[in-house]
């Protein structure tokens, strides 16, 4: 049952005086089998249903969206931060400025700096899947003069909102 069924029943119930639906075709007969009872109603009052339609399935953790708009998480996608440091030959080879970039194409936040120890450190905080995109980029490629030895993670945790609204470069 699509989303337009759903919301004609849900309509149904909450206005059951007026007992329509706005999906009949220009000669009156219905657009789908479910509507066959509906008659033609007020867009102000179709979309009064839609509203409610949304504020309930929000409520319930269900996430709705106008077809067209973008997100930059994937739909109940958890988010997570984690700390990174990566060794090898990370500095001098432009391996922030690559991090930054890739961390911003995954839709990613958080910071990435140079140490005195010769790694690169920093944090990632966004959705789970992309954060895992990005320790595997991390781990595996990095910048293309840099040779990475091994990445370490640490302090995992599921968080509930962002800290950060960019990903920055700590000089």
């Amino acid at each position: 049952m699509g989303l337009h069924q759903r919301a004609c029943i849900f309509l149904r119930t909450m206005l059951p005086d007026h007992g329509v639906c706005p999906s009949l075709a220009e000669d009156g007969a219905p657009r789908c089998a479910l509507e066959s009872s509906c008659r033609r109603i007020p867009v102000s009052a179709h979309l009064a249903g839609v509203g409610l339609l949304i504020a309930f399935l929000s409520t319930l953790g269900c996430f709705v969206r106008a077809p067209g708009v973008g997100m930059n998480m994937a739909e109940g996608d958890t988010l997570i931060s984690v700390d990174y440091e990566i060794f090898g030959k990370v500095q001098g080879v432009f391996f922030r400025k690559y991090t930054q970039a890739e961390g911003k194409k995954l839709g990613l936040v958080g910071w990435v700096q140079n140490t005195d120890q010769g790694t690169v450190q920093g944090q990632l905080q966004g959705p789970i899947s992309q954060v895992r995109h990005m320790q595997e980029w991390l781990e595996t490629r990095g910048s293309p003069k840099s040779h990475i030895d091994r990445a370490n993670f640490r302090n995992e945790k599921v968080i509930v909102k962002l800290d950060y609204s960019d990903f920055q470069i700590v000089k």
